[in-house]
């Protein structure tokens, strides 16, 4: 399993860890102040030893790479902050469809847009609905019925019962 932190990151720990094997610290002392297993940071050593810096480098994750460039990603969450109306549509309302033809004809990337929701989950977007209210909707007058229409129409525990079965 990959540990935690970017390939900058893991890449300095590597590079720690033999600075740490030059002072003539043992493996698992190197191990314990790097947080690696000792196997880790004896494979760390071997690949220094082997290649010098550059067997100390991040490697290239492997996959497919990204459709989608990740240097279009700042000019999309624009696109979608400016809401769904700017871009053409009816309502002010994102859906994943929308998305993904707005990626399509902006970027000439097509996802599919149950793949547009991973790319906004992984940016930290989420799903938002948005609250149904009538644009008329009047507080004073909902708040006065609340509290002198309702309490007379409720159904209270004496006018109201199960019905009893014989």
């Amino acid at each position: 399993m990959r540990p935690h932190g970017s390939p900058r990151q893991l890449e300095r720990r590597r590079k720690r860890a033999v600075e740490l094997l030059d002072q003539n610290l043992s493996l698992r002392e190197v191990a314990r102040r790097c947080s690696a297993s000792p196997s880790s940071v004896c494979a760390w050593r071997d690949a220094y030893r082997a290649e010098g810096e550059a067997g100390l480098a991040p490697k290239p994750v492997p996959g497919r790479p990204r459709k989608l460039d990740p240097s279009n990603l700042p000019r999309l969450w624009e696109i979608l902050l400016d809401g769904a109306a700017a871009y053409g549509y009816s309502t002010d309302l994102w859906t994943l469809d929308r998305i993904a033809r707005v990626i399509r004809k902006r970027f000439g990337v097509k996802y599919h847009p149950s793949h547009v929701w991973k790319i906004l989950r992984a940016s930290g977007w989420s799903c938002q609905v948005p609250e149904r209210r009538a644009i008329q909707r009047d507080e004073k007058a909902i708040a006065r019925w609340k509290r002198y229409k309702w309490p007379a129409i409720k159904k209270s525990r004496k006018t109201w019962r199960a019905p009893r079965i014989p």
